[in-house]
């Protein structure tokens, strides 16, 4: 059996610089244990992991960005959102600039059709990426023929008498 040390994780929220100090110092110039180490940031992911902060300002999943949707080659919207959003927001907010409803929108990353509870983070979405919009076929082909949602397209068959 073996026994493990305990460690201790300081709750001060101060840094000292790196050059000043008593020689108590550990690789990142920063003071020894509860000297001046700052407190650990937790963030919980949308996946439900519980993972340590980074320390940078461009962590991912972090602030807004600027996302760049095109809707034909000559058409595009520049929407900043969160990144922590997901792709049913974007809709929601797409349907606001274009008129199409949520429901008449696909939205394409990476070549693949993305999901309403996809986050855009996690799929890979960055800060001046690129998202296709394509009308749903479907309310595409209702709108040629003035059809409303819920009428049907017509009978199956016509029957002709001779």
């Amino acid at each position: 059996m073996i026994k493990l040390r305990s460690k201790r994780f300081c709750r001060s929220s101060s840094k000292l610089s790196g050059g000043s100090g008593n020689g108590n110092k550990i690789k990142g110039g920063e003071k020894g244990c509860c000297g001046g180490i700052s407190e650990i940031k937790w963030e919980l992911r949308p996946g439900g992991m519980l993972v340590q902060k980074r320390d940078t300002g461009e962590s991912v999943g972090e602030g807004m960005i600027t996302v760049r949707v095109s809707s034909t080659v000559s058409k595009w919207h520049d929407i900043s959102i969160e990144a922590t959003s997901t792709f049913g927001e974007l809709k929601m907010i797409l349907s606001l600039v274009t008129g199409l409803e949520p429901g008449e929108q696909r939205l394409l990353f990476k070549g693949k059709e993305r999901e309403d509870g996809e986050y855009l983070h996690m799929v890979g979405v960055r800060d001046k990426d690129k998202v296709l919009l394509l009308e749903d076929p479907a309310t595409k082909e209702r709108k040629q023929y003035g059809l409303a949602g819920d009428q049907s397209i017509g009978a199956p068959f016509h029957t002709i008498s001779v």
